[in-house]
């Protein structure tokens, strides 16, 4: 699946506020043998699209009559809206595999955790892949059902990928695990009878000095 996605052209020394303030999104796509080209898009049309795409789906530029297939490389967003305020865009060859980290959803229901008491951890929440851009998942299905007993885990090397796509993540680093609470017995403390009587004697002592 490849989606389209207008731009414009953009100089480098134009103010982005004001482009941002106009709904635009100032951008940039770059590749191995492709020049640094400054460009802008439409917000609304980004957002949309990205729901969309993530950054596993290839999308096509459209700059000056000419398609240019990219993935997104990295977004800047806004530490107050959390809204794009620049992209960066990566130009592919889809004849060439890509290195991505893709994300992971987790699924189904672990009887560890239903009947056993046990709790869920998810270590990774998504791991490097190796494949060509037209063939990336857009996230990869964890389903933890395979987590039955208190000991059991899923590793990267138990997931299945589809045809064309590699992990480049180290295979047996843990992706879930189960774990257990040990309830910690709670040991009384004996009071220093001793010391309390000390403390008494001391205040009783105060109080006739005072009465004196």
């Amino acid at each position: 699946m490849t989606l389209k996605l207008n731009t414009e052209k953009r100089d480098p020394k134009t103010d982005v506020d004001e482009l941002r303030e106009a709904g635009k999104v100032p951008a940039v796509f770059y590749g191995p043998k492709t020049e640094s080209t400054s460009v802008t898009v439409d917000k609304r049309d980004f957002v949309k699209m990205f729901r969309e795409a993530g950054e596993t789906t290839i999308i096509s530029l459209a700059v000056d009559g000419k398609d240019v297939d990219v993935l997104v490389h990295e977004i800047d967003y806004d530490p107050v809206s959390d809204e794009p305020r620049h992209i960066d865009f990566y130009v592919v060859d889809k004849t060439k595999k890509v290195s991505v980290a893709i994300p992971l959803e987790f699924v189904g229901e672990s009887a560890a955790v239903k009947t056993l008491g046990g709790t869920l951890v998810k270590t990774l929440h998504e791991f490097e892949v190796e494949g060509l851009p037209g063939k990336l998942p857009q996230s990869i299905e964890i389903d933890i059902s395979a987590l039955d007993t208190l000991e059991s885990t899923i590793a990267v090397k138990d997931i299945k990928l589809p045809e064309g796509v590699e992990a480049t993540a180290d295979a047996d680093e843990t992706i879930a695990s189960i774990a257990t609470q040990k309830e910690e017995e709670e040991v009384p403390v004996e009071a220093d009878l001793s010391q309390i009587e000390v403390e008494k004697k001391g205040k009783e002592e105060e109080g006739v000095e005072s009465e004196e």
